[in-house]
């Protein structure tokens, strides 16, 4: 594998290091490294002026608004908008929903749906979960039943992330017969948030914040043109999604900044005589983590170069998401011991714009707990790691 950009492709990372420099708002950028909270308007903003260059959609078809990129375009994209603290594209409209209705979807509801979610002028969820329907989604409950030319939904969908923000929501439901095989009966429904029938509860995190929900659905009647493709087909729908989602989890990027910042943390740290980033174990824990990032990196390299081809990524998608997602916890539990004391402290507010308070600590280790402890969560959701290594092992090993 040839390692060196070329000179296109560098000449290709100028570019985005001055956009970034131009266009990405310094206070948001500043939030970003500091890894306080963002509100929806900056996310949106964000997006938007990733639009108006046209650089929403990176792995989007050219025909429908995509870069046409080619993989290490995109990764060095990824890394640069890192280093920059550029904020995470949302990816429920721009990096789930749309590839399902570019791939599966007819012409209306292309041309009906894809130009928004391309400009950020709607803001999208996942409604997937449900309550004793998490890893084992065939047994979803939510209902939707065909009165003329509507469905009428009935259910709940729960650890909607962002579903507080959100216009419209994708959701799997059981349109088949009680006597259907679980898979069979499910199809993939676009609803719009905004319908008076439904009802968004928040669920509170460990950290203090508000990211997730349930999201109650009685008697909501949603059109029939808002089915994708073909009634039943909907868990073939969701496994595609499912891949693009994985990929998306293993945050690459983002974890080698954290890793640098890691260093930059431990160099001021102390474990009572010396620099933390002197002591040998500690040390050594890092090392290991940036071996294992770099190998990584290149599994991901692999599957941008399926994408950037129009393919969906494969089940190499899950050995992304479990190794991304260990990465990210072992990381974590780095920040903690670097952080040392200034990690107990359990002061949220101080993550938001309105705190006027005393900060604890340096920037990245007054929060390194409450980090730790929501990142949890990271092996989980997406299909837990232990259901991702079931998919390894039939779909990549064969047994």
């Amino acid at each position: 594998m040839n390692l060196d950009f070329s000179a296109e492709e560098k000449e290709f990372q100028q570019e985005v290091r001055e956009f970034l420099q131009q266009k990405l708002p310094k206070e948001i950028a500043a939030k970003t490294k500091k890894a306080l909270h963002l509100s929806k308007e900056e996310y949106v903003q964000w997006q938007q002026i990733l639009y108006s260059q046209g650089w929403a959609a990176a792995n989007w078809p050219v025909e429908y608004g995509g870069t046409g990129w080619t993989s290490t375009q995109k990764y060095i994209f990824d890394n640069e908008c890192a280093k920059a603290g550029a904020p995470d594209v949302i990816p429920f409209g721009l990096k789930m929903v749309a590839p399902v209705i570019y791939h599966f979807g007819n012409d209306e509801q292309k041309q009906r749906f894809l130009p928004d979610i391309l400009a950020s002028k709607v803001w999208w969820c996942q409604g997937y979960s449900e309550t004793g329907a998490g890893s084992d989604l065939a047994g979803l409950k939510t209902t939707a039943v065909k009165d003329g030319d509507e469905y009428v939904v009935n259910g709940t969908k729960t650890w909607t992330t962002l579903g507080q923000f959100a216009d419209w929501i994708f959701c799997l439901v059981r349109t088949g017969p009680p006597s259907a095989k679980n898979q069979e009966a499910i199809s993939f429904l676009l609803i719009n948030m905004h319908d008076p029938n439904i009802t968004v509860s928040p669920i509170i995190t460990i950290d203090g914040g508000h990211e997730v929900n349930e999201v109650h659905f009685d008697g909501v009647r949603v059109p029939a043109n808002n089915l994708i493709g073909v009634e039943g087909q909907g868990w073939t729908y969701a496994k595609v999604l499912l891949t693009h989602e994985r990929t998306g989890i293993a945050r690459v990027a983002m974890s080698k900044e954290r890793l640098v910042q890691l260093k930059q943390l431990a160099e001021t740290s102390d474990d009572g005589a010396n620099k933390l980033l002197d002591d040998p174990i500690f040390a050594q824990k890092v090392a290991n983590l940036e071996i294992d990032l770099l190998a990584l990196e290149y599994t991901e390299l692999r599957t941008l170069s399926a994408i950037s081809t129009g393919q969906a990524p494969g089940p190499e998608s899950s050995i992304l998401k479990i190794v991304g997602t260990q990465i990210i916890q072992g990381i974590d539990e780095l920040y903690v011991e670097a952080a040392g004391y200034y990690s107990m402290p359990f002061v949220p507010q101080q993550f938001d714009d309105e705190f006027d308070g005393q900060h604890i600590g340096p920037d990245m280790a007054a929060n390194s707990a409450l980090t730790y402890f929501n990142n949890r969560k990271a092996s989980i959701y997406g299909g837990s790691n232990e259901i991702q290594t079931n998919i390894i092992s039939k779909a990549v090993l064969g047994l």
